[in-house]
């Protein structure tokens, strides 16, 4: 099979091969540059292949064992070993014992305290960590770690709901802070925020999802704001917040499925932001739940507000609550 047929279907065994290599390149300079990547690609890999049916390929023992180094005192978790802590990878870290079934390793109170000290009590805004920059994103990564942890209780939801929607615009979107444009991303992390706390019904539905799905070009890829490029990454950010609006049938996904599988390394496995362009796993994982959303055959069902796979969520207690 030529490499150009071969692009037309998922390389799941290459991609499984790919993430597990990552660990591996230790001669690389590559590796002690994206030190700051190290839990957030523990996170993107493990995701992807838990989706692609090869959550074993990583060591659970030796997964846990390092989530478990990056804790600090305060609860709050680095990027990799003797890095400050912060909300971001604080989530990642929890996200990862939760696909683990591995939470017990951590102390859940000294987390949820973290979490809820980044809270601001006056505009209900999340900081990202001590030094105060605030941003949707944390607003989304705090209620999320809250939930899988079951201790929403811990912050001020209304408050917190009251800030992410000053962070919404004319056009239905959202951005990160309030008068901020509005960004795919960014929408993700409200409109997700906003599912978990069970507020979708101040979401204008229809505004939003026609917004969302104007991001497809006509290469069948979707940017993350008007005038931009293509990127496999918004395979996620776009198409979560439009499945948990119900209007992922708004775009057409067979075009789509076709722009993230040319992204592919037919030879080393890997996706990268577009064809022809660098593999790394971060896309890898927002390709490979791009296409679980939209159905693609042999891949396990990804939550859309988590971004973790729904057997992970389910087994959890967490049900689909969302709903427009």
């Amino acid at each position: 099979m030529s490499s150009t047929e071969k692009s037309q279907e998922l390389l799941s065994e290459l991609h499984v091969a790919y993430i597990k290599s990552l660990d591996t390149r230790r001669d690389d300079l590559e590796y002690w540059l994206t030190e700051h990547l190290r839990l957030s690609g523990v996170y993107w890999g493990l995701t992807a292949l838990d989706l692609l049916n090869n959550v074993d390929a990583l060591d659970r023992e030796e997964v846990v064992k390092y989530v478990v180094s990056c804790q600090h005192e305060n609860g709050g978790f680095g990027a990799h070993l003797r890095h400050d802590p912060h909300i971001l990878y604080t989530l990642y870290a929890v996200q990862i014992l939760v696909i683990e079934d591995a939470i017990d390793a951590v102390d859940i109170e000294k987390i949820v305290e973290y979490v809820s000290s980044l809270q601001d009590p006056t505009t209900g805004s999340f900081a990202g960590d001590e030094w105060g920059e605030i941003d949707t994103r944390f607003s989304y990564s705090a209620l999320s770690c809250l939930s899988l942890l079951k201790r929403l209780d811990a912050v001020d939801v209304n408050k917190a709901i009251d800030f992410i929607m000053k962070c919404k615009n004319f056009d239905g979107g959202f951005g990160s802070t309030p008068g901020a444009e509005s960004h795919a991303g960014q929408i993700f992390c409200c409109v997700g925020a906003l599912a978990i706390v069970n507020s979708l019904h101040l979401v204008d539905a229809d505004l939003l999802g026609w917004w969302l799905c104007e991001r497809q070009l006509k290469n069948g890829g979707l940017n993350g704001r008007p005038e931009k490029l293509e990127d496999v990454c918004y395979s996620w950010w776009v198409l979560s917040a439009l499945s948990i609006l119900g209007r992922l049938h708004w775009i057409n996904k067979d075009k789509l499925i076709e722009f993230v599988l040319a992204a592919q390394d037919p030879e080393s496995g890997g996706i990268a932001d577009r064809p022809g362009d660098v593999v790394d796993v971060f896309h890898t994982l927002f390709g490979i739940a791009g296409l679980s959303l939209l159905g693609y055959p042999g891949l396990k069902p990804v939550d859309p507000v988590y971004c973790l796979p729904k057997h992970v969520v389910q087994r959890i207690g967490l049900a689909e609550r969302y709903h427009v």
